[in-house]
């Protein structure tokens, strides 16, 4: 059953419409058009964000501090990676403003722009050995302006899905925009496994890497007039205003909604935690501390991201069958389960190290999936805009941005029996939310 997106019907009596078309002034509008749209944004977003995150396990280190033991260096590295996900909310906040007063369209061309500025910028960023010090200034505040552009990227096409998927597919409908990730990550993944693989290591470090970086701002563009097709047409303009997906008043949100935001943040916390323990962290301790080739090693994650896109399009089924928080939780238990063997895994010979990578895409997929709608589906439609990015921002702020670090830092003073109490107590902190929620919505 394919839902139908239609904003308030104003069309003359007995004017028929196809029940898979949304409708606006006379015009009709797939859904798979925006689910189109939503894909192309998100793993456009999704590759840039992987492109930097691969780079600061295998290039950063060498390239930015050499002055600096590679674990410390991966470390400082880690630490500059977490200023995007700081950066966020600051961005959602800045350019809400900016559509309030411009529009959506100019937002999201600003936005992208900005973001594809601010990663050309590495690409052609001078090194330390060159600049010195200014180039890890330079390299965090590019760092924190992505973070500042991918929070004011968000179109809202993502909620407009959810909100208006018949109630028995609002699973299926809801992991569509999640699909962006894992084709991310494997595009990202394979380009740096294909210059790595044919370049020798002089030459991958010092023109190598940027490459990734270029085809980043060349996607970009793409992405960006594929968005602007839908997102500043009359047509679709409408259904968002018509749903009231718009831009509200923050202190509004947080005062009659305020907990929804936080109580979301950490509803999800299990899941990018995960995110980031099976993507980056093992990169860098497989790097640090294995034999195994990191060429291999990036192999076994792009296979790793084949299951998560399945495991992605299994959680829409399971959750219309079971219901996303019974999916959200069930998936926090498996992840809890999980971090008692992963350290095992992890320690263990080469076998061990990729089955901890693929059981750990394998979870990351089905919970992943549902992740962004649970909690959000609570906010009211005036709020859904707002709400829904807000929330996704504090995500990935509590539950993604230091988990690399904090694994690493951890695993390596403390043995990998510290990673996985870690990915344990985000199990926990998900059920919790999830507890406290379905209790708040029963009161209600």
């Amino acid at each position: 059953m394919t839902p139908t997106i239609r904003p308030q019907d104003r069309s003359a009596p007995g004017t028929a419409h196809h029940p898979s078309e949304a409708v606006a002034n006379d015009h009709t509008i797939a859904p798979s058009e925006i689910a189109v749209g939503v894909i192309l944004g998100r793993t456009s977003e999704y590759f840039d964000f992987f492109v930097y995150a691969i780079a600061s396990v295998l290039v950063f280190p060498s390239v930015f501090f050499p002055f600096v033991d590679p674990l410390q260096g991966t470390l400082w590295a880690f630490v500059i990676f977490s200023f995007a996900f700081i950066g966020r909310p600051f961005g959602t906040l800045a350019f809400m403003k900016i559509e309030k007063r411009y529009g959506r369209g100019v937002k999201l061309t600003a936005a992208l722009f900005l973001l594809g500025v601010s990663t050309a910028g590495i690409a052609f960023l001078p090194t330390t050995a060159s600049l010195g010090f200014t180039a890890i200034v330079l390299l965090s505040i590019l760092r924190f302006s992505q973070g500042i552009a991918l929070g004011g990227s968000w179109d809202g096409l993502p909620s407009l899905l959810a909100m208006r998927a018949p109630r028995e597919r609002r699973g299926w409908w809801a992991m569509i925009p999640q699909l962006g990730a894992p084709l991310g990550f494997m595009i990202a993944a394979a380009l740096f496994w294909y210059l790595s693989s044919r370049l020798s290591s002089t030459d991958f470090l010092d023109w190598g890497w940027r490459y990734p970086f270029y085809v980043a701002f060349a996607i970009n563009v793409v992405a960006l007039f594929a968005r602007l097709r839908l997102v500043v047409t009359h047509e679709y303009d409408k259904l968002l205003r018509d749903n009231l997906l718009a831009p509200s008043d923050v202190g509004e949100l947080i005062k009659a909604r305020g907990s929804n935001l936080f109580i979301g943040a950490f509803a999800s916390l299990a899941t990018y935690a995960l995110f980031h323990l099976v993507t980056v962290f093992p990169l860098s301790w497989i790097k640090l501390y294995s034999t195994q080739s990191v060429n291999d090693v990036l192999v076994v994650q792009i296979i790793g991201g084949a299951i998560a896109l399945v495991g992605v399009v299994a959680s829409g089924l399971i959750a219309d069958r079971f219901g996303r928080r019974n999916t959200l939780g069930s998936l926090a238990l498996l992840i809890a389960l999980f971090s008692f063997v992963a350290p095992a895994l992890l320690g263990n010979d080469v076998i061990g190290e990729d089955l901890f990578i693929l059981v750990g895409f394998a979870l990351l997929g089905l919970s992943y999936g549902q992740a962004a709608g649970a909690v959000t589906a609570n906010f009211e439609p005036k709020f859904r805009y707002t709400g829904a990015a807000l929330t996704a921002d504090l995500a990935w702020l509590i539950g993604a941005a230091f988990a690399p670090l904090v694994a690493l830092g951890l695993s390596a003073h403390f043995g990998l029996g510290s990673m996985g109490v870690y990915l344990f107590s985000g199990a926990v902190c998900t059920l919790i939310a999830l507890r406290v929620n379905k209790a708040r919505e029963l009161r209600g």
